[in-house]
């Protein structure tokens, strides 16, 4: 019998695209087995930034549902998959928030031997993804996790969507990868918590 798997897909979206990608890498998740836990991190932004964008602001009303992620999320979780969108090759000041609320569980331990995994999207094809992601990947070998990237895909750093000037959807192009990459994150967990 498979053991169970804790995933948890800890996410910031601000029209959502990341949010896209992370639904799909959940439901994925899940039907490979695992326990999910879908969560957001907290909007950081002020009211009148939101409001000055009616997709933002939209997107924000569509989703006030998701949990508002806690450190208790990553500390449950065998594995745990960071979603943002790229600014200026880095991640989201909403998630980077958040990952600072982990520097006690970090100082602990708490976050050593977990499975890691990230994915993003920007306006243009060489506007920063890949290092977004690396962003993360240096963060993981601080807790001294396990980073799993998706490998031979469209990314091979993690799950990336270009949405180009006129706000392309996520198509099934980084749907599939999303899907690649939950799968070979729980099938990881999984066989870790075996040894």
């Amino acid at each position: 019998m498979e053991r169970s798997v804790n995933v948890s897909v800890v996410y910031y979206s601000s029209t959502g695209t990341i949010h896209r990608i992370a639904t799909e890498i959940a439901e994925t998740a899940e039907k490979a087995g695992a326990e999910v836990r879908l969560v957001r991190a907290a909007e950081l932004a002020p009211q009148a930034a939101v409001d000055s964008r009616p997709a933002w602001a939209e997107h924000l009303r569509q989703t006030e549902d998701v949990p508002v992620a806690q450190v208790e999320d990553v500390l449950w979780a065998d594995a745990v998959l960071f979603g943002t969108p790229t600014r200026f090759g880095n991640m989201s000041a909403q998630l980077k928030q958040f990952i600072d609320t982990l520097g006690p569980a970090w100082f602990q331990g708490r976050l050593a031997n977990k499975v890691y995994s990230a994915f993003t999207s920007g306006g243009s094809t060489h506007g920063g993804m890949e290092t977004t992601i690396v962003s993360i990947h240096n963060m993981v070998c601080h807790f001294g996790g396990i980073i799993v990237p998706p490998g031979l895909n469209e990314n091979p750093y993690g799950t990336s969507h270009v949405l180009g000037s006129d706000s392309k959807p996520v198509g099934e192009v980084a749907l599939q990868s999303a899907r690649v990459q939950a799968d070979r994150v729980v099938r990881v967990a999984r066989a870790l918590k075996e040894v």
